[in-house]
């Protein structure tokens, strides 16, 4: 899908900005109520519940996307009276804006890479003892969750590395334009000091070349990729909870054969326009085979106004879909 002209745009923070890591404490997207249940959940988007907030702490209850850190007994104020969201836990964490978060390292020698062509992306994480860990959870079906973000939001790449005995990844990276890229990797450790808690780390890179500026797209509550019509329902606003419906559909008739991609039927990552922290969810609509859609509940909180650009992923006839959009948060 055409995500817009790429451009470039000031250069990215350094990706061990560790102030840039703190101001972020609590901004991540949380998840989901069911797919049953999503009607109901549109008319009360303006719930006066906020959500508490941690770095790491045991994994939550079961359905909760990766990285949703949240004791069980952690509930959101007023979501009781709210059908299918009663118990959902309000926590976040920040995502993504440094190369280093307690005691784990993202390490890579690379600090360019060629533009126009596939590349390779060697990296390894480093654990608190200062070896390259080998030993990672499965979440989401995988072990390691690698995305590529160019710093004007364009250039989306949402990858799963192959890992060596050594503790070497290596990420594919199709061709890149040239400008500054953010490179994420998103894992929980299954062993060690934080064993089970989920980490995004990053790093920057530099693509040579002449880079083309272009504005970020305009906020906006719907959008097509290969054919398909995405519409989004939902008011946010910043540290308050609230529901998310997306709804998929063809040639003006609803979707109802989606299929399971990442051990559900949609992925969506969101970047923040002001410095890219990432956040990223799943709906927790039941997986029943190959017969997801049209509509998909989301539950989300996002710590930060300003626009961020979202990018959703799903899955038909064996094909994987991405449909980008800019939302706004007020």
């Amino acid at each position: 899908m055409n995500t817009g002209t790429e451009h470039q745009k000031s250069p990215s923070t350094e990706q061990g900005d560790s102030s840039a890591a703190s101001r972020w404490a609590g901004h991540r997207v949380l998840h989901a109520c069911s797919l049953a249940l999503a009607v109901a959940a549109i008319v009360l988007f303006t719930l006066p519940a906020r959500g508490s907030s941690t770095h790491s702490a045991p994994a939550g209850p079961p359905g909760m996307d990766h990285g949703m850190t949240a004791p069980p007994s952690a509930t959101t104020p007023g979501m009781a009276g709210m059908p299918g969201m009663a118990g959902m836990p309000a926590t976040a964490t920040g995502e993504g804006l440094a190369a280093e978060r307690d005691g784990y390292r993202l390490d890579s020698a690379a600090t360019s890479l060629p533009a126009g062509r596939a590349v390779t992306y060697p990296f390894t994480v480093i654990g608190p003892d200062g070896r390259p860990v080998t030993d990672f959870a499965d979440v989401q079906t995988k072990r390691l969750h690698f995305y590529a973000i160019r710093s004007d939001l364009t250039g989306y790449q949402h990858l799963h590395p192959t890992m060596a005995p050594d503790g070497t990844w290596t990420a594919e990276l199709t061709a890149l334009e040239p400008g500054t890229w953010r490179l994420y990797a998103s894992f929980t450790p299954n062993t060690g000091p934080r064993k089970g808690s989920e980490f995004v780390l990053s790093r920057t890179v530099t693509v040579p070349g002449q880079a083309t500026a272009a504005p970020l797209p305009a906020a906006t509550d719907s959008t097509t990729a290969d054919g398909y019509a995405i519409a989004v329902q939902g008011e946010l606003t910043a540290g308050t909870p609230a529901p998310l419906i997306v709804t998929i559909s063809k040639d003006g008739q609803p979707v109802t054969d989606l299929q399971p991609y990442l051990d559900s039927y949609a992925h969506l990552s969101i970047v923040h326009e002001g410095d890219q922290a990432l956040a990223h969810l799943h709906p927790t609509t039941p997986v029943h085979a190959d017969h997801g859609g049209p509509t998909l509940a989301l539950y989300a909180l996002l710590g930060e106004p300003g626009n961020w650009r979202a990018y959703l992923q799903f899955r038909t006839a064996g094909q994987l879909h991405t449909a980008a959009l800019t939302l706004h948060v007020a």
